[in-house]
């Protein structure tokens, strides 16, 4: 199973655009299940003090745990750029998410990171923070990781992704399913 991750949870953000895609993309390219999870649908209460301790999670948090994440074997991780890095909530939901089965949740996991940002590096410095995060936690990061930059020249009018984007991202889940 391939999990694809829009990692914002601002509602109506252009990040969601590009992953709905992915995942639509991945499923016509790939036998295997592919699943979506945006952070917009975290739960409300994931996140309080008693949360770094296993029975202090969120029973939807750790639903979402079960379903979306120990059951892939690889993620594809989109992450906007704020603040020259990537959302704070991505942190957060990373870090819950390491409180109960850290191992069956991380090590050994395929991780592919997708950066998305009006500028022109395309979240290269976030994607290089979360490399580092992956890294420790034993996942493994696909090095072809891809920065869609400029992305008002990118969408239409009607939030459509381009062709000649579309193929890259074809061209990036060849070579993350061939990884």
């Amino acid at each position: 199973m391939i999990t694809v991750i829009s990692g914002t949870n601002r509602t109506g953000a252009k990040t969601h655009i590009f992953a709905k895609k992915y995942a639509e993309l991945l499923k016509e390219h790939s036998d295997e299940d592919v699943r979506y999870f945006s952070l917009e649908n975290l739960p409300q209460d994931f996140y309080h003090n008693a949360m770094y301790a296993e029975a202090g999670q969120s029973k939807d948090l750790g639903k979402i745990q079960d379903e979306q994440l120990l059951a892939a074997s690889k993620w594809v991780i989109f992450s906007p750029e704020y603040n020259g890095s990537y959302p704070g909530i991505l942190k957060l939901f990373i870090d819950a998410i390491s409180i109960r089965n850290y191992k069956g949740t991380f090590v050994g996991k395929k991780v592919a990171l997708l950066g998305v940002a009006s500028g022109r590096a395309g979240n290269l410095r976030g994607m290089d923070h979360l490399t580092g995060i992956f890294n420790h936690v034993g996942a493994t990061v696909f090095p072809n990781k891809l920065p869609i930059s400029q992305i008002g020249g990118v969408l239409s009018e009607e939030a459509e992704i381009n062709e000649a984007t579309v193929e890259v991202l074809k061209g990036h889940i060849t070579s993350f399913l061939a990884f």
